[in-house]
């Protein structure tokens, strides 16, 4: 039997952020300690890339992404003055999530870890957040304790300037007020499948390179062991990854909103996901229940295909010979 980097004992459940978890956009904390109304500001940040367009000569901006920049000018102009990546935390606190979480996210973990038979064969779940939002503020809500991993966009507060290697200006560090001044790191909704990838192949857990040439039996998390859940059309170049590689989707909608149930509606006809429901991750809801049963069938695969590689492995163990009366000898 090969010996293998992983066990492949994880089950991975990959959840968007913004309207997947919650009720709303993360930003609403910070527009409301700033004063700033949040309706204009995706008024501007959604006309942008005409604006780009026209005085720019751009015909490529990213609709995903360019919110950032428009928050790193609401900082130079004095509107989001001092904004700084603790706050971008602080701001996290507020955040208003469905139903349920993160209490779903606790029971999860322990529909697994409390099964004999799955507790034998070593068999967890993570959850991972994947989102174009902000991790900082992912990072400060309250599901953080149950998340292992966050993919979102960073701001940076300190750039140090050309030829800093050679002469670092220390009293410039220590001295400078923090506060967000560029861009870390960007995820945008294609981009997002970047970040399937390293789930896929451990690349978070080791030092794995994800565009590393890797065998399938290689990789800590096979797609098969992962479930994506997310709100809307944004989300397809994830669900498709997942489905067509085997692993499970499921998409949500927010309660008496005829627009987002027509939305997952299409998606499922269109074969994207396998199921949708409410979001309410409550006991009983289908959110729960679908989620909940899903993580029980890999969990079930999972065992099955490591005790019949164990019984391959070591063969049938030796028996007695049955004669012609019965007795064995």
């Amino acid at each position: 039997m090969p010996t293998h980097i992983f066990l492949q004992n994880t089950i991975a459940v990959v959840w968007d952020f913004d309207k997947t978890l919650t009720k709303g956009y993360m930003q609403e904390p910070l527009f409301k300690h700033y004063n700033v109304s949040g309706q204009d500001f995706w008024k501007e940040v959604n006309a942008l890339p005409e604006f780009h367009k026209k005085y720019d000569g751009l015909n490529n901006v990213s609709k995903d992404t360019i919110y950032l920049n428009h928050i790193l000018e609401y900082v130079r102009q004095g509107k989001f003055k001092g904004l700084s990546n603790e706050m971008l935390r602080k701001f996290g606190a507020s955040i208003s999530f469905y139903p349920g979480i993160p209490t779903f996210f606790k029971e999860v973990k322990e529909k697994i870890e409390r099964n004999r038979t799955y507790k034998k064969h070593e068999i967890k779940v993570e959850h991972y957040i994947v989102s174009t939002g902000l991790t900082q503020i992912i990072l400060g809500s309250k599901i953080r304790p149950y998340v292992e991993y966050v993919w979102g966009c960073e701001f940076v507060e300190t750039i140090p300037g050309p030829g800093y290697l050679k002469s670092p200006n220390k009293k410039y560090l220590k001295t400078r007020r923090k506060q967000i001044s560029g861009l870390g790191y960007v995820i945008d909704n294609t981009t997002k499948t970047r970040a399937i990838f390293e789930i896929n192949k451990g690349s978070n857990k080791q030092n794995i390179d994800v565009n590393a040439s890797m065998d399938e039996s290689e990789r800590r998390v096979p797609f098969q062991n992962m479930i994506y859940i997310a709100d809307g059309p944004s989300d397809v170049p994830v669900f498709s990854l997942v489905k067509r590689n085997g692993g499970k989707n499921f998409a949500v909608y927010r309660s008496k909103s005829d627009a987002e149930f027509k939305q997952v509606n299409e998606l499922q006809r269109q074969g994207r996901i396998h199921a949708f429901g409410e979001a309410d991750y409550r006991q009983g809801k289908q959110a729960y229940m679908w989620i909940m049963n899903a993580v029980t069938e890999i969990a079930d695969r999972i065992a099955r295909d490591r005790s019949d590689a164990l019984t391959r492995m070591l063969g049938t163990p030796p028996s007695h010979i049955i004669d012609s009366n019965g007795k064995s000898r």
